[in-house]
């Protein structure tokens, strides 16, 4: 589970890179002709990573409260995609929405409750 988290995330961090380069849209253009098809992608996205994380964390430390485990893992990644998003304003190809980082703190929230209910 550790590996499919670290493959994960490094997916994430490639689509972020394409987005931020601009090129993003070429690979994943037709997401943007659905109403709402971004912001799906920010839930879908940022919910599967959360998700891969958590389940990790709870087989590494079976020991440990998967609630207090989950919440750590939020914060922390709540954290890191607020930076993300924010640091778009710096990027001539990219724009600030705070509906996008609602939608992306929506996916974080839904799917940890998915892991924390998730029986390993």
């Amino acid at each position: 589970m550790k590996w499919l988290a670290i493959s994960f995330a490094l997916f994430i961090l490639l689509v972020i890179v394409l987005a931020d380069a601009g090129v993003l849209a070429h690979y994943v253009g037709f997401v943007y002709r659905f109403p709402f098809g971004d912001k799906a992608g920010h839930f879908i996205l940022y919910g599967i990573l959360t998700l891969l994380i958590n389940l990790a964390l709870f087989q590494a430390h079976p020991d440990q409260s998967r609630i207090l485990l989950a919440v750590k893992c939020g914060l922390t990644l709540a954290l890191l995609i607020g930076l993300e998003e924010f640091s778009q304003q710096y990027f001539s190809n990219r724009t600030f929405d705070l509906v996008d980082l609602s939608f992306s703190y929506l996916g974080l929230v839904g799917f940890s409750w998915v892991a924390v209910k998730t029986k390993l």
